[in-house]
């Protein structure tokens, strides 16, 4: 069930650049994770109005959510990661990039009418 959810105050060109962006995050955070990429969800907002320290410069806010625990070493190599993706298609400096890591418990995840837990 891992997500990863990209607001950005950059806009992309068209859909086919978003869509290469999602596909790419996709199959990083699966191969990050160790988990199936069946059942990773990628989301990205752009031209969201935002600021970073004061200025409206291009930001961009990434969320990553996944069951189970994601331990101090794995998400500091995911920042890495995913802050090169966002610079290499949005634009977006690594420093004008803040990313949120949740680790959800199972039965606080739904799909298919059901929970994971």
């Amino acid at each position: 069930m891992p997500l990863i959810h990209v607001k950005t105050s950059a806009q992309l060109a068209d859909r086919a650049a978003a869509d290469a962006l999602l596909v790419e995050l996709s199959a990083q955070l699966a191969q990050q994770l160790g988990k199936s990429e069946a059942y990773v969800m990628t989301a990205l907002e752009d031209d969201v109005p935002m600021t970073f320290g004061g200025r409206a410069a291009p930001a961009c806010y990434i969320e990553i959510k996944s069951i189970g625990t994601m331990p101090p070493e794995q998400t500091k190599a995911m920042s890495q990661v995913f802050c090169e993706r966002v610079t290499a298609h949005l634009g977006v400096a690594g420093d004008r990039t803040y990313i949120e890591f949740s680790d959800v418990t199972r039965s606080m995840w739904g799909w298919n009418g059901s929970t994971f837990g």
